[in-house]
């Protein structure tokens, strides 16, 4: 069971060896899905200038030289080669992907991956902005656990640092009990923003705010004992939108800013002991090369601040020599805004530069481009506050529930599916839009039943189901065999085989939006299937029972894709 794709690679390659040398049999044959067969590989184009002989020519080689067992060839153009595939041999390929528990998806040699995403602030409640970091890598962990991946998830929380001081104050002049109950219902915008007032206009709050962070760092008990009281309503409040969204983050997946604390200064100190780090108007820094300001002065990661405090890079060095040292860490992936993009660069350049991170070690920034409003700007609120995240759920779903709300269903079957498909539609609206992309946030976009949504995929899903439904039938007990008849037929058989590929690729290369625009694709060519080719009511019993095995085959695929999203299907819609 291979993707048709790398079959036909694997060939044309073997035909470049065999056509002018081995030193041309790992050449990429460029092969892409074509409108004039199903695939064209346009490597003769590349090769003909190295060759000095016409493109044409070069692809006449190749074709020549071609195993066309189950495939065709055809030379056209300037020097394309049409490769199209026999249907006895999609049709085979499409019988054992059903009976294939992994749907052709590859279990490469397992690594030990380690996903920083989310990351809300515990003295904030979490908005619009931490959607995409949110969603976007928990789908990249569901991704790499199905390959067979040990996936560790790194909710790294800013739970840390002179902010607590005057939170822990405001805490009590407030009231232990009422603050803690408005944390826990979200409320942290508003207790933050109060603390911050009476800081910057009250100097005796100020003053107090100050002492108590000394406090807070040294392990003082009753300061430590709120602090931990603030954490644990903040978490159960992160853990309600974690519940919402259907994201797979638990409390055991926190790694937060303190975690890294007592680490800080040993960190610091190899860092000088090394020669990695200088000292430098007082601070302590690191000079990675290639880094300059605008004067075209060295620029410097600043690892140790000139009155004894550190920053983010301190921490971020910190967790990436834990990761690697103590965790075992193959890959490390940051889904963070990409406006920290020059701050991980450097963070991961000094790391290299102190031997934690090495060539056996992959770390990379999966940037998280910006989510705007109608105006394309940055979408906030009317009076230009952030949207809270906790409302914007709410509203998807309220949304959703008019949207099926003539449908019949009785309140709270309505409900359930409301919930599904508002939160379906909010994510994979997000999730189809390259990560580092900025993208419109739009309800009525989102929530469309046609187009390229997360509705319509789910609407493909219960069609599907009504079909077996209405036949009386499970999907499970249809087994083909499959038999290529009707082009629509082909295509959707054709388009199947694609989905291990697609898999491997959105773990490759960190994004999902890849296996949403694939996920579209078999939904089409699912609806112009059932559009063209009667199912229940065809004519003879082979073509029926193959018919239902390329609708189960279909409904296995669309299910799994959209669950490795985080997406849930309602049973109907």
């Amino acid at each position: 069971m291979t993707d048709p794709q790398l079959v036909l690679t694997g060939r044309v390659q073997q035909a470049l060896g065999s056509a002018f040398g081995p030193e041309h049999a790992t050449e990429d044959p460029l092969i892409r899905p074509s409108q004039f067969a199903d695939y064209q590989a346009n490597v003769a184009l590349s090769l003909a200038k190295r060759l000095r002989r016409a493109p044409r020519e070069v692809a006449q080689a190749i074709a020549d030289h071609l195993d066309t067992t189950d495939v065709s060839v055809e030379v056209s153009g300037p020097g394309f080669l049409n490769l199209t595939l026999r249907d006895g041999w999609i049709a085979e390929q499409a019988g054992q992907r059903l009976l294939d528990e992994r749907l052709g998806v590859p279990q490469p040699a397992p690594q030990t991956v380690i996903i920083d995403y989310s990351a809300p602030n515990a003295a904030k409640e979490m908005h619009v902005g931490h959607l995409r970091t949110t969603i976007v890598g928990d789908t990249l962990a569901r991704t790499h656990e199905h390959l067979g991946n040990q996936v560790i998830r790194q909710n790294h929380l800013g739970d840390w640092g002179t902010p607590f001081g005057m939170l822990i104050e405001h805490l009590l002049d407030v009231g232990e009990e009422e603050a803690l109950g408005r944390l826990a219902a979200g409320d942290g915008n508003a207790f933050y923003q109060e603390a911050r007032h009476k800081f910057d206009t009250d100097k005796e709050f100020e003053e107090r705010s100050r002492r108590r962070v000394p406090l807070l760092q040294g392990g003082d008990p009753p300061t430590l004992r709120l602090w931990h009281e603030f954490i644990e309503y903040t978490k159960r409040y992160f853990n309600k939108v974690y519940r919402t969204l259907g994201v797979t983050l638990t409390d055991d997946d926190i790694a937060g800013e303190s975690m890294y604390n007592p680490m800080l200064a040993d960190v610091c100190d190899e860092l000088e002991r090394t020669g990695v780090a200088e000292i430098s108007e007082g601070a302590l820094c690191v000079f990675p090369p290639g880094f300059t300001g605008r004067d075209d002065q060295p620029l410097p990661l600043i690892v140790r601040k000139s009155d004894g405090g550190y920053g983010y890079a301190t921490t971020d060095l910190a967790a990436i020599r834990y990761r690697v040292r103590d965790l075992k860490a193959d890959r490390i992936m940051y889904v963070v805004g990409a406006t920290q993009s020059l701050h991980f660069q450097m963070v991961f350049a000094a790391a290299r530069m102190a031997g934690w991170l090495h060539d056996d070690v992959k770390a990379e920034h999966v940037q998280i481009g910006s989510v705007l409003g109608s105006d394309g700007k940055m979408f906030k609120t009317r009076s230009g506050a952030s949207v809270k995240l906790t409302e914007l759920l709410d509203e998807a779903v309220v949304r959703a529930e008019a949207v099926i709300a003539d449908r019949g269903y009785d309140p709270e079957a309505r409900r359930q599916i409301a919930r599904q498909v508002g939160m379906g539609a909010v994510k994979y609206a997000d999730l189809s839009v390259s990560h580092d992309s900025e993208y419109v946030f739009d309800f009525d976009r989102m929530l469309a039943l046609t187009g390229n949504t997360g509705p319509y995929l789910q609407y493909a899903t219960a069609r599907i189901r009504s079909i077996f439904r209405n036949g009386g039938i499970e999907p499970e007990s249809a087994t083909g065999p499959i038999v290529l008849g009707h082009p629509a037929e082909r295509a959707l058989a054709l388009q199947l085989l694609g989905f291990g590929s697609v898999v491997a690729a959105v773990a490759q290369l960190s994004e999902p939006h890849r296996l949403c625009n694939y996920l579209f694709d078999v939904a089409q060519a699912f609806t112009s299937f059932y559009e063209s080719c009667p199912v229940l009511k065809a004519e003879e019993e082979s073509v029926r029972q193959s018919r239902l095995a390329l609708s189960a085959l279909t409904l296995r695929v669309l299910l799994r894709g959209l669950d490795l999203l985080g997406i849930e299907v309602p049973e109907r819609m």
